[in-house]
C-alpha cells in the first residue's frame, strides 16, 4: 500500500514486555490519525481483595501484583499504611529498606536493559538470538541480575515475592555475615554494570523528544529510591513551561498526599487500565523522569557513568528527553544501585529490633516509592482497628500509558515521513512502533488493576 493510502496496523500480543497488550495504528493519507497501546489483561482487583483486610497485610497482598516489582508494592504499602498509623520508620530499617529495593533495580532494570531492550538497537528478534551473536554481553547481564536476586533474597525472604517485609521493618534482620557474600557479588557487579554501561553507549540512537512534564520523588541529599516528595519537572512542549532547556526553574512539587489532586485517572475504552494526568497535561514517569528530577544528586562514579554514556552533567542542567536513549539512564541506575547498596553493606549494623510497633488507627495513609518503571503511589483508609475501608493504587504504567501513545504516534509518522511517496513497509512500521512502546518498559500486569469495566456493545 502506497504512503497515501489508508490502513491500519494491528499488533495483537507485543513481545518482550511483562504482560499482555497489544498495539493499534491507523493511517490516512499519509498521516498517523490514532495510535493505541491496548490493554487487555483482565482486570485484577487488587484494590477490592485490600478492602476489608487487616492494616498489616496490604504488604504481603500488594507484593503478588508484579512478579518483577514486588519490592516497589512492598514497601509503598507499608509507607502507606504507616502514615496513616502516625508511625516514622528510619535510622537502619530505612536504609535496610533503599538495601532490597536497590536488588529490585539491579535485577529489574538489568532485565529490560539486557534481554528486553536490547535486542531492538541489535536487530535481533529477542533474547536466545541475542545472545548466539553477544552470548558475553548477554551472560554479563545475567550476572547482574544474579546479584540483585541475591540481595533481595537475603533480605526478603526469597528473590520472587519477599515475605521477610512487614510493617514497621522486617521479620528478621540479616547478620552482618550474611551480607558478606552478597557484597562479594556486588563488588563484581560493579565491573560488570560498568562493561553494561559502556557497551550499550555504544548503540545507535534514533531522535525523539519526550515533551511532557517529568514526575519523579525527590529526596534532600540523595537520588530517591523508596520515599520522597513528587517533582514535577514541566514538559518542553506547548503548553510547557520548560522551554528547551531543563526546565529547572520551574520545577514544583507537592505533597503525597496531595497525589490524587494532582494526578487524575480516567477510563479509556480500549483497555482494561486506567489511565493518568497530571494537573491535566500527559506526563511520564521513570528513569527519564528521576534523571530529571534528581540526576544532581547520583553518586560522583554514577555522575562519570553519565558523563561517559553521553548524557551530559545533570549538574549543570542536561536532562535526557529522549526515550530511545532511556537505556542508558537505566544502565547508569543499576551502576548507581550496585554502588549504593555496597555503601549500604559497610556502613550496616544492626537495629536493636527488627521492626517498629505500627499498632491501628483511623485515618488515611499515603505512599510513594520509585519503581524500576515510576513513581507508584498508594493510598489506605483504616478504620479504628486497622480494618482497610478504601485502597488505592497507581502503578507507573498506568501514568505512562497518554505519553507512550504519543511517542508511538511520532515514531510512526517519522518513519512514514522518513519513507516518501513509496509508503513505508508494514513490518517495518510495526517493528518501530513495538520498539517506541518497548523504550519505556511498561509492566501492563501492573497497570491492569481497576475496578470500573464499561461494555460498549454495537
Amino acid at each position: 500500500m502506497t504512503h497515501r493510502g489508508s490502513r491500519v496496523l494491528h499488533v495483537g500480543s507485543l513481545a518482550r514486555v511483562e504482560g499482555e497488550g497489544a498495539l493499534h495504528l491507523a493511517v490516512d493519507g499519509g498521516a498517523v490519525t490514532a495510535a493505541r497501546l491496548r490493554i487487555y489483561e483482565p482486570p485484577r482487583f487488587f484494590e477490592a481483595f485490600l478492602r476489608g483486610r487487616g492494616h498489616a497485610e496490604p504488604p504481603d497482598i500488594t507484593a503478588r501484583v508484579c512478579g518483577i516489582c514486588p519490592v516497589a508494592y512492598q514497601l509503598s504499602a507499608c509507607a502507606a499504611v504507616e502514615d496513616a498509623c502516625g508511625v516514622t520508620v528510619d535510622g537502619s530499617l530505612a536504609e535496610l529498606r533503599r538495601l532490597l529495593y536497590c536488588g529490585e533495580w539491579i535485577e529489574s532494570q538489568t532485565l529490560h536493559v539486557h534481554l528486553l531492550h536490547a535486542p531492538d538497537f541489535l536487530g535481533r528478534a529477542g533474547a536466545v538470538e541475542l545472545a548466539r551473536t553477544h552470548r558475553a554481553e548477554v551472560e554479563r547481564g545475567l550476572r547482574l541480575k544474579q546479584a540483585g536476586n541475591a540481595l533481595v533474597e537475603v533480605l526478603g525472604g526469597r528473590a520472587i515475592h519477599p515475605v521477610n517485609v512487614r510493617l514497621g521493618g522486617f521479620h528478621r534482620t540479616p547478620h552482618p555475615r550474611e551480607l558478606a557474600p552478597v557484597r562479594e557479588r556486588l563488588r563484581r557487579a560493579l565491573d560488570d554494570a560498568w562493561g553494561a554501561l559502556r557497551w550499550v553507549a555504544g548503540f545507535d540512537f534514533p531522535d525523539a523528544h519526550a515533551d511532557e512534564d517529568l514526575l519523579a520523588l525527590a529526596e534532600p541529599g540523595r537520588y530517591a529510591i523508596a520515599g520522597g516528595v513528587p517533582t514535577v519537572v514541566p514538559g518542553t512542549g506547548a503548553g510547557g513551561a520548560g522551554g528547551g532547556g531543563s526546565g529547572r526553574a520551574d520545577v514544583r512539587t507537592f505533597p503525597v498526599r496531595e497525589f490524587a489532586a494532582h494526578v487524575a485517572e480516567e477510563q479509556v475504552p480500549y483497555s482494561t487500565a486506567l489511565q493518568s494526568r497530571l494537573d491535566g497535561r500527559r506526563h511520564l514517569t521513570g528513569s527519564l523522569a528521576r534523571y530529571a528530577v534528581s540526576g544532581a544528586l547520583l553518586s560522583p562514579l554514577a555522575l562519570e557513568a553519565a558523563r561517559e554514556a553521553g548524557l551530559g552533567d545533570p549538574r549543570e542542567g542536561a536532562v535526557c528527553r529522549n526515550p530511545f536513549r532511556s537505556i542508558l539512564v537505566r544502565s547508569v541506575e543499576v551502576l548507581y544501585a550496585v554502588e549504593e547498596a555496597l555503601r549500604i553493606i559497610d556502613a550496616y549494623e544492626p537495629p536493636p529490633r527488627p521492626y517498629v510497633e505500627v499498632p491501628p488507627r483511623a485515618g488515611t495513609g499515603h505512599g510513594a516509592t520509585e519503581a524500576p518503571r515510576g513513581l507508584l503511589y498508594h493510598r489506605y483508609t483504616l478504620d479504628a482497628d486497622g480494618t482497610v475501608a478504601e485502597a488505592s493504587l497507581v502503578p507507573p504504567t498506568a501514568q505512562n500509558q497518554g505519553a507512550i501513545e504519543e511517542h508511538l504516534r511520532r515514531v510512526a509518522q517519522s518513519r512514514l515521513d522518513a519513507a516518501g511517496p513509496e509508503g513505508a513497509d508494514d513490518a517495518e512500521l510495526t517493528a518501530w512502533c513495538e520498539r517506541a512502546v518497548r523504550n519505556h518498559d511498561p509492566c501492563i500486569s501492573c497497570s491492569a488493576h481497576f475496578l470500573d469495566l464499561a461494555v460498549d456493545r454495537r
